[in-house]
């Protein structure tokens, strides 16, 4: 409890310039639109703070609370009674019967839009109340943790979330109680865990095979569990967002595909407090930097497309010859950018030559007309010019031009 307490103090304590949120256009777009907003996201995303400054007028009632809950479960008609919408009820998965009620409150007055804001961390129980109780009447939106497109201080060694930005020195100590509090609490309300060690270690595990196609046989056997009982924890990591599967590119592209996805530790502060990481020397000098800068960019590529409201579209390409691309991200009117995260600071031709032959592949596929880029993202070096052009039909971007372009 006590370490629950200091993450749930930590911001209150900071004097923290509050950081525009890319996603906060899409809100109030939706609060203008919709009933019922259902914001998602893992914890400490910032989900809790955006919405109390972009609708500063709204009540706000924290289902975490005890009492909070003991009220609404002891009088469910008489707690809502009580609310004056506009009203925030956060972390309602601790509650999805809420959903129920509010449902019948907005089925009577359908025309009035913006009055309900719901929160949580647990996506597929939110969705799976959203869809049988809330269809047609709330818009779902994600928050992820902050990108580099909102503050430059998001780095792989502390990642995006925001109290670790706003407090680097402290970032073992809050990715210490982080694990403890929330995502071993969010694991056990989801599925039973006997052994929390074992949990500890395959948590490491995942962190180890970052940036790896998933294997759950070898997950499973250093741990002595089940493939399904390893599917099961991987299913939890993934519904409270601290991992990324990217699956295989689904387009028959005239090639056997390797069909396992990729898993990257969804924020790259997290992964490297996991791999013992404390510094940025450390980061530099470790055998995962190239693995931390290719999840660091899909991380960047998934936040970049939450936060403008759309569904995700990131996927990675390997066939069974060894030809392989990092990142595949449809775009409008079916154009497609490939995308080779190299943590070098030096950028040579040769590192677009996958991509040139996955580009004519999908050129020589009659159903492709929309525009193809290629695109190798790099670290710059501190002193020399960066690099534009690398290949015929290969583009060399920074990190930071990558993720000005992202948006575009």
């Amino acid at each position: 409890m006590r370490r629950l307490s200091f993450l749930r103090c930590w911001l209150r304590k900071l004097k923290v310039r509050f950081v525009h949120r890319e996603l906060g256009r899409q809100l109030a777009a939706a609060a203008r639109s919709f009933p019922a907003v259902v914001l998602t996201g893992p914890r400490r995303a910032g989900k809790t703070l955006l919405l109390k400054r972009l609708f500063e007028k709204a009540e706000y009632y924290l289902f975490e609370d005890p009492d909070v809950i003991a009220r609404f479960r002891e009088d469910p008609q008489g707690f809502l009674d009580g609310v004056r919408p506009p009203v925030i009820l956060d972390e309602i998965q601790n509650a999805p019967e809420v959903f129920n009620f509010v449902r019948s409150r907005i089925d009577r007055e359908p025309r009035r839009v913006g009055r309900w804001f719901l929160t949580g961390s647990q996506d597929a129980a939110l969705m799976r109340n959203v869809t049988e109780s809330m269809a047609g009447r709330a818009a779902v939106l994600q928050l992820l943790p902050m990108s580099l497109r909102e503050t430059p201080k998001v780095n792989l060694l502390h990642g995006g979330y925001p109290e670790v930005l706003a407090r680097p020195r402290a970032r073992k100590l809050w990715f210490s109680s982080y694990l403890q509090t929330y995502i071993e609490r969010d694991v056990r309300s989801i599925t039973a865990i006997r052994d929390l060690a074992t949990f500890r270690r395959f948590l490491s595990l995942v962190a180890a095979r970052h940036g790896q196609f998933l294997n759950k046989s070898d997950l499973a056997s250093p741990l002595g569990m089940s493939v399904p009982g390893v599917s099961s924890w991987l299913d939890v990591l993934e519904t409270t967002g601290q991992v990324l599967l990217v699956p295989p590119f689904f387009e028959n592209l005239g090639k056997r595909l390797i069909k396992s996805p990729k898993i990257y530790v969804a924020d790259s502060g997290l992964c490297c407090h996991l791999l013992g990481l404390e510094t940025q020397t450390e980061v530099e000098r470790s055998p995962f930097l190239g693995a931390l800068f290719e999840g660091f960019v899909a991380s960047e590529i998934a936040k970049v497309q939450a936060h403008a409201g759309r569904r995700r579209q990131l996927y990675t390409f390997r066939d069974q010859q060894g030809l392989e691309v990092d990142f595949v991200v449809p775009g409008k009117a079916g154009s497609v950018t490939l995308v080779e995260a190299k943590a070098s600071r030096t950028v040579s031709p040769n590192m677009g030559r996958a991509m040139q032959r996955l580009g004519q592949a999908f050129r020589t596929k009659p159903s492709r007309h929309g525009k193809l880029r290629r695109v190798l993202v790099y670290r710059p070096a501190r002193l020399a010019p960066s690099s534009t052009a690398l290949a015929p039909g290969v583009v060399a971007l920074t990190l930071n031009q990558f993720v000005t372009e992202l948006g575009g």
